[in-house]
């Protein structure tokens, strides 16, 4: 692995442990959830205002950027985590495309998004920057869901994805996903735009850990415990663990 893109990959997963300890707010936000529809599995808080999740069998297994306010439980991102898990095995695809694919899948529990009738509405830049790159990534369609899902060890057909589509609008919308054109310019929020990805970015800046020399101690330790991770776990550790950094990271 290159080493620079070793050095990003250290830098999302110290962002990840950052995440973990620093709390998020995400602002005021009125409406009820209300179940996204298509590929998405249903609130079990639909009706309800968006929450923080309490730590248990509930919890978020992936997107926990959002567990302060969020319409999300495991049953939105446990299927989530298993298609960046088959994106990154059998769709051979790069960090980037995984970082990217993860922020992607965790639109749904963006507040903002859940309290809107779906299917969530990305923001064309969104788009395009995972199309790009994701470009020789495996996916495959769906048989249940009849969308674009990354390819599993049990597809019988797998294409790139410059095999299935040729931009960034087209595969969010075989992906399941709406998409607010770039030339739109109306109120309406759309996920991965400026304002959504500042809001999130806002609770790495509300406040600083405390005891500063004993967390940078630990982050050093931690830094030094992923370099010398072999490459396969490391990737693994990292999907497995994924809190919705990295692809803030990519965007910026």
């Amino acid at each position: 692995m290159e080493c620079g893109k070793m050095d990003l990959l250290v830098m999302l997963l110290l962002l990840l442990l950052f995440n973990l300890l620093i709390p998020s707010s995400l602002g005021k936000l009125n409406g009820t959830c209300i179940s996204q529809g298509g590929r998405f599995t249903p609130f079990s808080s639909d009706g309800k205002h968006p929450k923080k999740l309490a730590k248990g069998p509930r919890d978020l297994t992936l997107c926990r950027v959002f567990r302060k306010k969020t319409c999300c439980d495991v049953s939105q991102t446990h299927p989530a985590l298993l298609a960046i898990r088959r994106l990154a095995v059998t769709g051979e695809a790069s960090p980037e495309c995984l970082h990217l694919w993860e922020l992607l899948e965790c639109s749904i529990c963006d507040p903002h998004v859940g309290v809107k009738p779906g299917p969530p509405l990305l923001c064309a830049s969104l788009c395009d920057r995972v199309f790009q790159a994701c470009l020789t990534a495996y996916f495959s369609m769906d048989a249940k869901t009849q969308v674009l899902a990354p390819c599993g060890v049990n597809d019988l057909v797998c294409g790139r994805a410059s095999e299935w589509v040729t931009n960034g609008t087209e595969l969010c919308h075989v992906a399941g996903f709406a998409v607010k054109p770039t030339d739109n310019h109306d109120d309406t929020y759309c996920y991965g735009g400026k304002t959504s990805l500042e809001s999130i970015a806002d609770s790495w800046k509300a406040s600083k850990p405390p005891h500063k020399s004993l967390m940078s101690g630990v982050l050093e330790d931690f830094e030094q415990w992923v370099r010398e991770m072999p490459f396969r776990e490391r990737v693994s550790w990292a999907v497995g663990g994924m809190v919705l950094t990295a692809g803030l990271l990519l965007l910026r």
